[in-house]
């Protein structure tokens, strides 16, 4: 018996070993690659993009707006309610001023633009623009992989995680891969090393809209992988012929 077990698990090994595991992890690079060292500016205004959701509120009235702690003109109120969505040439359609391209334009800017379209028709128009869909994507070796919205301007790797439930078991903490575009809408990958605090470079923990944050899975868990899917193939033989052999043994006896 124990003389089988060793057979098995000597093919087991054996098999595992000839399957490829660098399939199960994603974003690998050349390890010829040079290594340099990517670090984006902290200081960071986000740019609005095509098909981008914006609250858009007018404030007819500013002053009468900050004495009564509130309240939106009416334009606001109707902007407001659903979000308007940037289209695919980067435009948006308002009320009164019609269409206005605002795609390339910080939120800054943006309100700048819809502002001094709007003195045509209002004595003193304020405008406030914010992008409602700002958000990161935590993929691969954490508890709830998916979409992080982001509530505040800069937001950390380690607050990413923590809403995407923290890391699992099989995590890898040293080597987190971060991939970002510049304004060029370049694509950087940097990596960050959470488990040693003179490692972590607070530039590369700020995270951008649109990043995309991945945790590799250990060793073992790719290991483990690897071996479910060889196994799985005798699994599936076993459980065929197992009533023939049960047959088997009952008509013998």
């Amino acid at each position: 018996m124990n003389k089988n077990l060793w057979v098995w698990s000597l093919i087991l090994f054996f098999l595992t070993g000839c399957v490829d595991k660098s399939e199960y992890v994603l974003l690998q690079s050349d390890k010829n690659l040079s290594k340099k060292e990517v670090t984006l500016k902290q200081d960071y205004d986000y740019v609005i993009l095509p098909h981008d959701r914006l609250l858009i509120a007018l404030y007819r009235n500013p002053e009468i707006v900050s004495e009564t702690g509130g309240g939106y003109g009416d334009l606001g109120q109707e902007m407001q309610k659903d979000g308007v969505l940037v289209d695919s040439k980067g435009y948006v359609f308002l009320p009164l001023i019609k269409r206005v391209k605002l795609a390339g334009l910080t939120q800054e800017e943006a309100s700048r633009r819809i502002s001094s379209r709007y003195k045509k028709f209002l004595k003193i128009p304020t405008v406030y623009v914010e992008v409602m869909n700002k958000r990161v994507y935590v993929i691969g070796e954490v508890n709830r992989p998916g979409p992080v919205k982001l509530d505040r301007e800069k937001t950390t790797v380690l607050e990413a995680i923590a809403e995407a439930g923290d890391l699992t078991d099989a995590a890898v903490r040293d080597n987190i891969v971060i991939l970002s575009r510049n304004a060029q809408h370049k694509l950087y990958m940097r990596k960050v090393d959470l488990t040693h605090f003179d490692r972590v470079s607070l530039s590369n923990m700020i995270l951008r809209p649109n990043d995309i944050v991945y945790v590799q899975p250990d060793g073992w868990k790719e290991f483990k992988v690897s071996s479910d899917n060889v196994i799985a193939p005798f699994r599936t033989i076993s459980e065929i012929a197992s009533p023939f052999v049960t047959l088997k043994y009952l008509s013998n006896n």
